[in-house]
């Protein structure tokens, strides 16, 4: 099965970063977000990627040019002018890198991306959303249902503390820092999607969020598996530092992987 990761758009949210690379290769612990989401997927059996590269597409694509060094030990020998490879770490993925365009909507990503995929059911996530999601149990759900497409339901943590009054109002009946937004599910990405689906998109400026999913939805084709583990969105510069918090500490809940 492939995984189609989105890793094309600006990020202006994360402008900080953003102005010198794609949203998809602002680092975490080192390593840019695309890579932990391929290593998400990895440690779910799914080692086949498509990415949409579009806002300077050409970093993304040479760095999974040199991937392959970088990630082993190698010997240079001078004298005979050749190369060997002394310790191999480089993970066994296949990745496909998809120019689709520099303002071109997320259907329309997905739209230009079609002939990569196939015919057979992929996977789908933006480039810049970590979860610890079961993907397996996804694409069981997926397939179960019958649908065409299936999101993952999430419920953001709230960025304020919350609390309740008592009867008169004038005291704090309770407090919790940050609950889970106003409980309400959103979409967290992570799709499992039919090829059939990208018919929906009908042109490049087309958001996949949008007249697909609506159309989709409305034909009760559109499945919610609801995930209430851990999710986190890179919008913003503050987004960047939790994550890399997380990772720094040692056990960042995405990491399924040894």
């Amino acid at each position: 099965m492939k995984a189609v990761i989105l890793a094309g758009g600006y990020g202006s949210r994360l402008s900080e970063e953003t102005t010198i690379r794609p949203k998809p290769m602002v680092e975490i612990g080192g390593k840019p977000m695309l890579w932990h989401i391929m290593k998400i997927y990895a440690a779910h059996g799914i080692q086949d990627f498509v990415i949409c590269t579009g806002y300077k597409g050409h970093m993304i694509k040479e760095y999974f040019a040199n991937y392959f060094m970088q990630s082993s030990d190698v010997c240079f020998d001078l004298a005979e002018n050749r190369m060997e490879v002394v310790v191999n770490r480089a993970e066994p993925w296949r990745v496909t890198l998809v120019d689709t365009g520099l303002e071109t909507a997320t259907g329309g990503r997905l739209l230009r991306a079609r002939s990569y995929i196939g015919e057979e059911t992929f996977c789908f996530t933006y480039g810049d959303g970590l979860c610890n999601v079961d993907i397996q149990d996804t694409i069981r759900f997926h397939r179960e249902k019958g649908v065409l497409a299936t999101l993952t339901a999430v419920q953001p943590p709230g960025r304020y503390g919350a609390f309740d009054l008592d009867e008169d109002e004038t005291r704090v009946h309770w407090f919790k820092e940050k609950l889970k937004g106003d409980r309400s599910w959103v979409n967290g990405g992570f799709f499992v999607v039919e090829p059939k689906a990208i018919d929906y998109v009908e042109h490049d400026r087309i958001m996949w969020e949008a007249r697909p999913m609506e159309r989709l939805a409305a034909e009760g084709q559109l499945g919610a598996y609801k995930h209430e583990g851990f999710w986190r969105c890179m919008d913003h510069l503050s987004d960047k530092i939790q994550l890399e918090t997380l990772w720094n500490e040692g056990s960042p809940p995405w990491k399924l992987w040894e």
